[in-house]
């Protein structure tokens, strides 16, 4: 039984990169991808570095109070698309900054899958270009 809501990134095939303060999180096993809402960006950096969810409810995102109901279920989202797990482990403490940026979102939390890209993600993840074959290239079977 956990004591608290602490989770970590579900595995090694979850990547995820900030550009410009919003995060894009990849899953090399299904090839999808997802981008979050400003504010969901924050609370993704929170969670997936083992800070308690639960001391992120009542925090201020842009003009609004995370409530408990609305971080419950973005949870809730992250785990069904097993970006999350939970985890049996002391709280991490949440950062002075991402405190600062997360009062300074204007956005819901939300996170949009998207799947357009799934067939060549899959094909070859993470790859070097060689000059003559190009990207992507498919792996041959030895």
């Amino acid at each position: 039984m956990r004591h608290t809501d602490v989770y970590a990134i579900s595995s090694k095939d979850i990547v995820f990169e900030s550009f410009d303060g919003e995060a894009v999180v990849l899953d090399l096993s299904s090839g999808k991808y997802f981008g979050f809402s400003d504010s969901g960006s924050r609370i993704w950096q929170a969670l997936s570095s083992g800070v308690d969810a639960q001391a992120l409810i009542g925090l201020t995102a842009g003009a609004s109070t995370i409530g408990p109901a609305e971080l419950e279920g973005f949870v809730s989202q992250l785990l069904e698309l097993g970006l999350l797990v939970g985890l049996d482990a002391p709280p991490q403490p949440l950062p002075d900054e991402l405190l600062a940026e997360l009062a300074a979102t204007s956005e819901p939390l939300t996170v949009n899958v998207h799947d357009d890209l799934a067939d060549l993600i899959i094909v070859d993840p993470i790859h070097e270009v060689e000059e003559p074959v190009g990207w992507p290239a498919v792996k041959q079977a030895s």
